[in-house]
């Protein structure tokens, strides 16, 4: 089974930016496809930026032109780096790693802590 730690989240101003960080284990990293995601309060579980195996992103068009999704498969990390945020990216994100179709329809059993971002005004 996947164990997921992310990391990097904060506090930032509105305009500011983050980079988290996704460390995955137990599994073979680089064959698969991995996805960002977050939940802001009272709100469902959207995906906000995946990549494939071949390093091929994707984005969420709230997203698009502020946050980059990266890989580092020696790592076995995930990284998205977030540019430009606004109050509504405030949210914790978690990070996941699978089939392309289990990333586009969050079909995980299991996921990490998350971490929160928090962007003021």
């Amino acid at each position: 089974q996947v164990q997921l730690v992310e990391s990097g989240g904060g506090l930032v101003q509105a305009g500011g930016s983050l980079r988290l960080s996704c460390a995955a284990s137990g599994s073979v990293f680089s064959s698969r496809a991995v996805g960002w995601y977050r939940q802001g309060p009272g709100k469902q579980r959207e995906l906000v930026a995946r990549m494939d195996s071949g390093g091929n992103p994707n984005y969420a068009d709230s997203v698009k032109g502020r946050f980059t999704i990266s890989r580092d498969n020696a790592k076995n990390t995930v990284y998205l780096q977030m540019n430009s945020l606004k109050p509504e990216d405030t949210a914790v994100y978690y990070c996941n790693v699978g089939s392309p179709l289990q990333v586009v329809a969050r079909a995980f059993s299991s996921w990490g802590q998350g971490t929160q971002v928090t962007v003021s005004s």
